[in-house]
């Protein structure tokens, strides 16, 4: 038996609006809209989102709200990606760290953009 990943699922009150920050950030396309379930992918990369109506977003650094998962992204120019996701809607979290800086979503989910 072979195990493959077939998507990161993201809980979100508001998939549309988070499958289009990703399909935006990533430059991938929305390739299913299910009602309140979204797939963003290329065939080898695919996030999904889905509605959660009782959705608590992570604070990070916070651990009464943990943040379960991350994203790290690897990008060539840090400050324009940073320019573009604060446009997006992102907010930056923390530049303490070397090698990458930390931001959350617009659903509250942390994510890092990594750079060199």
């Amino acid at each position: 038996m072979t195990a493959r990943l077939n998507t990161v699922v993201f809980d979100t009150p508001d998939p549309h609006t988070l499958a289009r920050f990703y399909s935006e950030l990533l430059d991938l396309p929305i390739t299913r809209i299910d009602g309140d379930w979204i797939d963003v992918g290329d065939g080898a990369t695919k996030l999904s989102f889905q509605h959660a109506p009782n959705y608590r977003p992570p604070q990070w650094p916070d651990p009464n709200f943990p943040q379960q998962l991350h994203l790290d992204i690897r990008v060539d120019d840090i400050d324009a990606t940073e320019a573009k996701v604060l446009r997006m809607g992102a907010q930056l979290l923390s530049t303490k760290e070397s090698g990458f800086r930390v931001y959350c979503d617009p659903a509250g989910h942390p994510f890092c953009l990594e750079f060199e």
